[in-house]
């Protein structure tokens, strides 16, 4: 049976396992902070490779930011990562086969193919946390765009300068489905800025009016977004992972995606796959895509 040495590559933490073609994560899982330095990064993901390469087949990395569509480096990193980061030469990390791809597009691929869209064709991914990811499946195959950054939820919500997002442009999806999101509605509402998004969430489970209305704003605008996504790709099911999924009323997001449609129906799902679905999702796609 085959396996992968993956990792997931973040901004805060980078996490390392060995999985098999099943998608079972086969050894412990190592936990690092992120370096600061790219030479930090670097020496970590060596000395793991040092430790598992003569165990596995390929090593197989999910990481922030885009990738190209031969799967071999990052062509756009995000603002979390260290200064040069896309330089990263992954290549050189190991004489066997090294397969990159953005980690949402992982976490993606992993509901696909063990997890909560597993057995259907087309699926829309979002990942809801201190920003939003995505990844998107056609027709069995993930979508990757002409260049390698398909799936990248920043488009717009509105257009009239109401919000700057951390991608330096204006009112995308992200800045209004996020966790960060949900803190500036709060801001915004109470006109202050000592809340949290705990403080949301905690006002939301006793009741508290204000706090219900700040969180039913902050649903809304990803049901809108949802309706886009829907629209624009037809999927079987939206799932939806992250750390802020666990607080969305999947039951209302369905229907009212679903009351406002001009294609069929579509179910609304939350994630299965996993605290470490980038993991496995880079390690069952790096697999097939190099057989």
């Amino acid at each position: 049976m085959k396996k992968a040495l993956a990792f997931d590559i973040g901004g805060t933490k980078i996490y390392s396992t060995v999985i098999d073609e099943k998608g079972e994560i086969i050894s412990e899982i190592d936990k690092f902070s992120t370096p600061k330095t790219l030479d930090g990064i670097k020496d970590v993901l060596k000395k793991q490779v040092s430790k598992y390469e003569d165990k596995v087949d390929l090593i197989t990395i999910a990481t922030a930011g885009a990738v190209n569509n031969e799967n071999t480096a990052v062509i756009g990193s995000t603002g979390n990562l260290v200064k040069g980061y896309f330089t990263l030469d992954f290549q050189k990390l190991s004489s066997k086969k090294v397969f990159v791809e953005n980690d949402a597009n992982c976490a993606a691929w992993a509901e696909y193919k063990i997890g909560a869209s597993r057995g259907t064709a087309v699926s829309v991914m979002l990942t809801l946390g201190t920003g939003v990811g995505g990844g998107i499946i056609i027709n069995n195959k993930l979508l990757k765009g002409k260049s390698g950054a398909a799936g990248e939820m920043h488009f717009k919500m509105y257009p009239d300068k109401r919000r700057k997002c951390t991608c330096g442009s204006y009112d995308c999806f992200e800045i209004y489905a996020s966790g960060t999101a949900l803190k500036l509605d709060a801001e915004e509402a109470l006109e202050t800025h000592d809340v949290t998004t705990y403080d949301v969430i905690a006002g939301l489970k006793s009741g508290d009016k204000k706090m219900t209305e700040i969180f039913n704003r902050w649903q809304n605008d990803i049901i809108v977004g949802i309706k886009g996504l829907t629209n624009l790709f037809d999927p079987d099911c939206v799932v939806l992972s992250g750390s802020m999924a666990q607080f969305v009323d999947i039951k209302k997001v369905e229907k009212e995606v679903n009351e406002d449609l001009v294609v069929s129906p579509t179910s609304i799902r939350l994630a299965t796959a996993g605290n470490y679905s980038g993991m496995i999702g880079a390690a069952l796609l790096g697999m097939e895509i190099n057989g």
